[in-house]
Formats: C-alpha cells, sequence, structure tokens
C-alpha cells in the first residue's frame, strides 16, 4: 500500500513517537494506520444511573457538579475526580494524573459519559470514562448514535494505551493527505477505495462498516503479497546463471549405479525437475520439503555432484555444528572415500583448528572443493568461492533473510538454491509465505521405512510412567539404543529451543538433560546401562565424541536436548522419550519422533507430560501422537499457532506482513489474489500501465533492501 511514510516524530510529536516506537515497533504514518484495531467494543446502550450494573459497561447523558483533585496516598501523581449526575442519581468520574481535563470539566457543564462501572468505598465511580461533552442541547437520536459508535480496541502495551493509540491514529488521519488505490481497477469491483477503508477501520460509525473496511483490507494484503511474490519470481527468470548440466555416464551416472538401494520414485521425479532447473541458465530457487527421512538429503546430493560436474562448487548450509557435523558424514558414507576425496568434499564450521580451517578455505577458494558443508562460518567475509553453483539450505527457518543473501552473493554468477525442510508445509500458506519458490513435495519415503508408534503418558498415570523405563530396558536389551529429550539443560536454564510454552508455570521443575542423565543412572531398571549427554553448551568437540560413541553404539541411551532435533541419523536408535513434552511445539514434535526407526526397524515414542486434561498443552501433545502426517499436524500448528510465529523476521525479511489475512481461513481469497496477480503481470509484465502498482511493489522492495543492510 502507498500509506504515507512520515515518521510519527513528526505528527505526534516526540514523547508519543518514541513510546509508539519502542513498545509497539510502530515508526511511521504508515506503521499505525496498518496497526489495526484487534475488535470493536461498544459503549452500551443510554442508560438511568440508578439502573446502572455495577461491572459492565454503560452509556449516560450527565451533567458535571463537582471536580476536586486529590493527592494520590503513598504515590507521586493525583486523581481528578468529576461529580456527575443524570438528575435522579451520582456517580464519580476519575482521572489518574490527568488534572489537565479540569480546564474543560467544569460545574454545568454536560456531555455524554462511557465506561466500566466500578464501585469505591460504596460509591459508584466510571475509571477513565471516555466521554463527548456537548456545545449545545442533544437531541435524543444523537446521544443513541454516539452510544452505539463502535470503539476500536487496538493491541496494545501497559505504556501505549489503546485510548492512546486511538488519539494518535485520529490526528494521522485528520492530516492525511489523499491515498492512491494500487488494486487495479478491474479488480476492485466489490471492494471499497482504499482510503474509505482505511477511515473506516479506524473510525466506523457501525459494525457494518468497520467489517466492509476488513474485507477491503484483507484481499489488498493478499494482492499485495503474492504481487511482490510474482514479481520476485519474474525477476529471478531474468537473471542469468552458469548451466549446469550432468554428462552422460559421467559423476552422476557413476553415482547412481554405486547405490546400494534404489531411489524412490518421488525422488527421481524431483531429481529430474532439479535437473531442468540446474540447465534452464537462470537461478533455480525451489523448496523441497518433505517428511523426516524421506531422502532429501540424497536428492541434494544429486544436486551437487550435477553441478561439480561442469567445475562448479555446492555449498551446503546446516543451522548447527551437530547437523553440519552429521551431514559431513552422511555424504561421505553416500559417496564413498574415493568419490568424496576427487568431489574435495570438505566440512567448514566455527570451531575447526586454526590449520583445517585455513586448509578448507584454501580448497574452496582454490576450486579445490566441490561440495562443501557449513554453519554460519560460511558467511565470513573470508570465506571465498572459485565458482558457487549451488546453495542448498537445510531448515530454512534457522537461517535470516540477510544471512542467505550473503551467502548468494558470494557467486560470481546468480547460484542456484535448493532450501530444504522437514517441516510439512500446508500448500497454501506455502504459496503465500514461499510463492517465488517452485516447490517440490517429497512424500514418499524409502522402502524398509518403518512406521513410529507413538503414546502419551502423563504425570496422573505413575504406573505408565515407570513402565516408560522398563520398556526403554527392553529395547536396550534388544540390542537398540534409546534417545531422551528434555525441554532445557539444568536446574539454572530456561528450557532451550522451544516453540511453544504455556503462559502459566508448570507443577513441578521442567526436566534437565543433566539431572535426568544423572537420575537414569542411579535408576534400578536402567542399572548397568551406558547413559551419554549431548546439549547446546558443550564444546564442539564433545558434542561430536558424543555422537560418534551414540553411533558407534557406544552407548545405550543418549539424554540431549533439540540439538538433536533434525539431521542427526542413527539406524540402531528405535525409542525416542520425550519429558514434558507438552513444553515443545508440533513440528518439533514431530522432528524429534522422526529421529527413530530409520533402519527398517519399528520405531516408538514415548511423550511424558504434567498438562491436565482438556488442556491446550495436551491437546497438541495428542494431535502429534495420533497421526505420523506431517501435512496434517503442520495445518494444526498453523491453526494454533497462526502466522505471527510462522513469518517471523528470519523468514519475512521483517515483521510479518499478515496483518488480517490468516492463511487457512483465507485460502480462497490468497487464490483468488494469485490467480488475478499472474494474469495481470502476463498482459503488463513492466506494470506500464499500472504505475500505482509499480510504485507500491518498488517501495516494498527498498524497504527490504533497507532491513538487509541495517540487518
Amino acid at each position: 500500500m502507498l500509506l504515507p511514510q512520515t515518521p510519527l516524530d513528526r505528527l505526534l510529536g516526540d514523547k508519543t513517537a518514541k513510546s509508539l516506537a519502542k513498545h509497539l515497533g510502530l515508526v511511521t504514518a504508515a506503521d499505525l494506520l496498518t496497526h489495526y484495531p484487534r475488535r470493536y467494543s461498544a459503549r452500551g446502550e443510554l442508560t438511568q444511573i440508578s439502573e446502572i450494573p455495577v461491572g459492565e459497561m454503560a452509556t449516560l447523558v450527565a451533567d458535571v457538579v463537582d471536580v476536586s483533585e486529590r493527592r494520590m496516598k503513598g504515590k507521586s501523581g493525583s486523581i481528578l475526580e468529576v461529580k456527575i449526575t443524570d438528575g435522579n442519581g451520582f456517580v464519580t468520574a476519575t482521572f489518574f494524573n490527568q488534572a489537565w481535563r479540569a480546564q474543560k470539566l467544569k460545574p454545568g457543564v454536560r456531555g455524554l459519559w462511557s465506561g466500566k462501572i466500578g464501585s469505591y468505598n460504596g460509591k459508584l465511580q466510571l475509571s477513565h470514562p471516555d466521554y463527548a461533552l456537548f456545545v449545545d442541547e442533544i437531541e435524543d437520536e444523537v446521544a443513541k448514535a454516539w452510544a452505539e459508535l463502535p470503539i476500536p480496541i487496538y493491541p496494545a502495551s501497559s505504556t501505549c494505551t489503546t485510548w492512546m493509540i486511538q488519539r494518535s491514529v485520529r490526528i494521522i488521519l485528520d492530516g492525511m493527505p489523499s491515498i492512491q488505490d494500487e488494486l487495479p481497477a478491474e479488480y476492485a469491483e466489490g471492494f471499497l477505495p482504499l482510503e474509505q477503508a482505511i477511515r473506516q477501520v479506524h473510525q466506523p460509525k457501525t459494525l457494518q462498516e468497520a467489517k466492509d473496511a476488513i474485507e477491503t483490507l484483507r484481499y489488498h494484503e493478499a494482492f499485495a503479497l503474492q504481487a511482490t511474490l510474482v514479481k520476485s519470481r519474474i525477476e529471478n527468470r531474468h537473471q542469468k546463471s552458469a548451466i549446469r548440466e550432468a554428462k552422460a555416464d559421467g559423476l552422476l551416472t557413476k553415482f547412481d549405479k554405486g547405490l546400494p538401494f534404489q531411489l524412490t520414485d518421488k525422488q527421481i521425479i524431483i531429481g529430474n525437475e532439479i535437473a531442468e532447473d540446474l540447465a534452464a541458465g537462470h537461478p533455480m530457487n525451489r523448496l523441497l520439503q518433505g517428511e523426516v527421512g524421506s531422502g532429501k538429503t540424497l536428492v541434494a546430493v544429486r544436486a551437487m555432484i550435477t553441478v561439480a560436474e561442469s567445475d562448479g562448487q555446492s555449498a551446503l548450509l546446516a543451522p548447527t555444528e551437530v547437523l553440519a557435523a552429521q551431514h559431513y558424514q552422511s555424504i561421505l558414507k553416500t559417496l564413498g572415500p574415493d568419490q568424496a576425496k576427487a568431489l574435495g568434499l570438505t566440512l567448514l564450521t566455527g570451531q575447526l583448528s586454526t590449520a583445517d580451517r585455513k586448509a578448507a578455505m584454501l580448497g574452496i577458494v582454490s576450486g579445490q572443493a566441490k561440495i562443501i558443508v557449513g554453519t554460519h562460518a560460511l558467511f565470513a567475509e573470508k570465506v571465498e568461492f572459485y565458482d558457487l553453483g549451488l546453495i542448498v539450505i537445510d531448515e530454512q527457518h534457522r537461517f535470516g533473510v540477510e544471512q542467505r543473501e550473503a551467502l548468494r552473493l558470494k557467486g560470481k554468477t546468480a547460484p542456484h538454491v535448493l532450501t530444504m525442510t522437514a517441516t510439512p508445509i500446508p500448500r497454501t500458506l506455502a504459496v503465500t509465505v514461499f510463492g517465488d519458490l517452485d516447490i517440490s513435495i517429497l512424500d514418499q519415503l524409502p522402502n524398509g521405512r518403518q512406521p513410529i508408534t507413538s503414546h502419551v503418558v502423563t504425570d496422573s498415570q505413575p504406573q505408565l510412567v515407570a513402565r516408560v523405563w522398563q520398556r526403554v530396558a527392553e529395547e536396550v536389551a534388544n540390542g537398540r539404543q534409546v534417545f531422551v529429550v528434555c525441554p532445557r539443560i539444568d536446574e539454572k536454564d530456561e528450557p532451550t529451543d522451544i516453540e511453544i510454552t504455556e503462559d502459566d508455570k508448570p507443577k513441578r521443575p521442567l526436566a534437565a538433560a543433566v539431572s535426568v542423565a544423572e537420575a537414569l543412572k542411579v535408576n534400578p531398571v536402567l542399572k548397568g546401562l551406558r547413559i551419554g549427554l549431548l546439549h547446546g553448551k558443550q564444546s564442539s568437540e564433545v558434542k561430536a565424541e558424543v555422537m560418534t560413541a551414540f553411533a558407534n553404539k557406544e552407548l545405550d541411551i543418549l539424554v540431549a536436548t533439540t540439538v538433536i532435533e533434525v539431521g542427526v541419523d542413527v539406524p540402531n536408535a528405535t525409542t525416542m522419550v520425550i519429558l514434558d513434552a507438552d513444553r515443545f511445539g508440533i513440528s518439533q514434535l514431530h522432528q524429534l519422533r522422526g529421529r527413530v526407526g530409520r533402519g527398517g526397524l519399528a520405531g516408538l515414542a514415548l511423550m511424558l507430560t504434567s498438562a491436565e486434561e482438556g488442556s491446550l498443552a495436551l491437546e497438541r501433545v495428542k494431535a502429534v501422537a495420533a497421526t505420523n502426517d506431517g501435512f496434517k499436524l503442520s495445518e494444526i500448528d498453523l491453526e494454533l499457532r497462526r502466522e505471527g510465529d510462522v513469518l517471523g523476521a528470519s523468514q519475512s525479511g521483517g515483521r510479518s506482513s499478515l496483518k488480517l489475512l490468516r492463511v487457512l481461513r483465507d485460502q480462497d481469497i490468497i487464490q483468488q489474489a494469485r490467480a488475478q496477480v499472474i494474469e495481470l503481470f502476463e498482459k503488463d509484465p513492466t506494470l506500464e500501465k499500472h504505475p500505482i502498482l509499480a510504485e507500491a511493489l518498488e517501495l516494498a522492495d527498498q524497504q527490504r533492501a533497507d532491513f538487509l543492510t541495517k540487518s
């Protein structure tokens, strides 16, 4: 939207502007105008004071009969008390630290008063009521209309109240220049003009007016978002990138023939899609999403081999050192030592020794390293690539826009980008958030993968809790291994890396990995078992040693935090115990559960929780236990968390642009907007006939660029 970008400190005064910026992140007039009411409240029916029930909203016509000011006891500040009457009863309106109101609230003044009626020392009281004073006598119809006027209630804070926001919005609207509507006329039928919608959403005369405004603004959001994504997609098609093709009977053919198993049909289909992208001459921008264990990394390895055949380099970016090391070992095992050496498989992380780091960087800049696996260390300015042709990003939500951009700019020509996620994304959300990407869904598991059985055990079932550890002992006795996951490291720590926590405090301390590991060592049921510990505060060397020991079957039980959430692959691990499972989000539980049952053996997930029956926390855990379908779970997750959590700064490049849209609820609106945007760009690729929309998109691009620069 082309709303005024004037800084608020030029319009509202320094104090108010600073408060809005600090507490709500509102810096410009556009920010404030798109800070929409979260609901509307009615002042209430016109009521006589004698009939007002305490605790309810009421509106009355009353005269001021007395005004007094007194200091607060034991505190700094004052209370202004205004006694009003409707001729039959009395009520006192109180205002804290607002003595200036006495200049107009003088005895004999009549007005409309609205607020919630309370009682103090046996007398009726209105605290900080809304009021409108009359210049002349008011007719009953006018008073009734004022009483029915919807009051916008804004997302606010203790410092920036909804009344303060309402006053600020009124100031902006009173001085606002005419707003140009970027929605093309051919798609605007049935909607309000943009300026009318903006004014109406903040100052509706009726609730229906507010609904009509919200409907218009919701569609503007959908259209603007899709226009940005489609424009980005078109621009990407016009960029040039090196053509990367596999050679007949070359490295990829040799690799495929050496695999000890057959690729799944979906792996072949998606592999062909990626091959076409790599050979197209413009940069690939593809999202590969799939279930845990569906073989996404193998698809990525085949793409990296294709790039290597044209002497290009590929960088696989992992969010943690543990995951980077796992990917490195997995790719090494998949390629075999000879092919890995020929391709210069290299690991680059921040914890490498100086000598190893220098050797890795030399291999990268010289081009000898064709496949590089790394963490955030790849972003370092000193890391230079010989010919970066492909970037593979694992778990993209762990990286900010500016980080991904920094790596992309290391290519001499625009590199291809393959983004992988094991968190299934509802298709509508994918189109909404990643509409500038091609999307591949790998929903076919390799042959031999067994289903994972999940059970929920509550604290109210002590016999079942005891049975959990007996079951762990049985699994180990059968030659298997077990994960035990805790939400925090030790008693001093807050829960680590948790997506969702309840507002209420747990009834007992949350499980801590350090103390749980010690407790399990003295548990008679687990006597003699080898128990290891893995968490984020350990050094890279210790973490690597522990994971290697577990992978080599030198440990029976690994107690860990969420550092094992993604990428960790131990085929002999068949059971996972998740303690305080209600402290994790749906996607996290699904990810964690996917660490077991990866070696052709059936998996078992036991989720322990203290959540009470009927609580949202318990329902969330039960939802995960009820299905292994990640896409179904992602729908539930989105309904519970909404887009505010899904679209954070790390993904969208700034505050979420979804203010009124809800992805699941508004699927039809989103699809309609996307179809119209695609149609518009087909007819007018340069937007020459739609200059206002072009200007709005240019502004959005500039705001994103500014965000990246500041970051």
